[in-house]
């Protein structure tokens, strides 16, 4: 796999993927190198994504030395995306397994060494809902594309509102273990008191029978 070529050097970039806005990335990537993106993504849930290499003279077409190839793989390693000497392209899948799924980008090797500039924007779950037409373009169907973001959509509430079920859960059990530890408290104190109140009074009855006083 190219990621383990020696002539490659390999940065992994890591995108939060619950940050509210899309997952929007530029960089730059020199000749025979590789830059990675790592995108966290649940099973069922559509992802879509859309990349293209700046052209440093506008009106003019880009060099050969400016094609990169993109490889989109599964956290098992399973291809969902492949593109040999592209200067831009999208993609779009279901996963089928949760993971860190990694899309690559690799320049070709050129003497003198460039630079690319690559833009690159990564969209999961809800997030993607809104781009029907890269969907339609890598041939899935835009109905089950809107029924799969729905349904992302659905699974995150259900999701949100168990997740405060169980913490509600948990503030009642730590309340329950609180009042029982108290209770024992109360109880443990109360016979404490009554134990020193019993010392004390048989110490004075001691030191008054001494003193004769009764």
């Amino acid at each position: 796999m190219f990621l383990r070529s020696p002539k490659l050097c390999t940065v992994v970039l890591i995108l939060a993927i619950w940050s509210p806005i899309s997952n929007s990335l530029h960089f730059d990537l020199h000749s025979g190198r590789t830059k990675c993106v790592a995108e966290d993504i649940k099973s069922n849930s559509m992802t879509v994504g859309k990349y293209s290499v700046d052209n440093p003279h506008e009106g003019q077409a880009l060099p050969q030395s400016h094609k990169i190839s993109v490889k989109v793989t599964s956290t098992s390693g399973n291809n969902h995306h492949h593109a040999e000497q592209v200067d831009s392209g999208q993609f779009a899948f279901s996963a089928v397994e949760s993971g860190d799924y990694m899309a690559c980008f690799s320049a070709v090797d050129h003497k003198p060494e460039v630079t690319l500039s690559i833009d690159f924007e990564w969209r999961t779950g809800v997030q993607s809902k809104s781009w029907a037409s890269v969907a339609k373009k890598s041939k899935v169907e835009v109905m089950e594309f809107e029924v799969k973001s729905l349904l992302d959509t659905v699974n995150s509430i259900h999701e949100e509102m168990y997740y405060l079920r169980d913490r509600e859960e948990e503030m009642q059990d730590l309340n329950r273990s609180t009042n029982t530890k108290m209770a024992w408290l109360s109880v443990l104190s109360f016979f404490v008191c009554i134990g020193v109140a019993g010392m004390q009074f048989l110490h004075l009855k001691t030191f008054f029978e001494k003193k004769k006083v009764i």
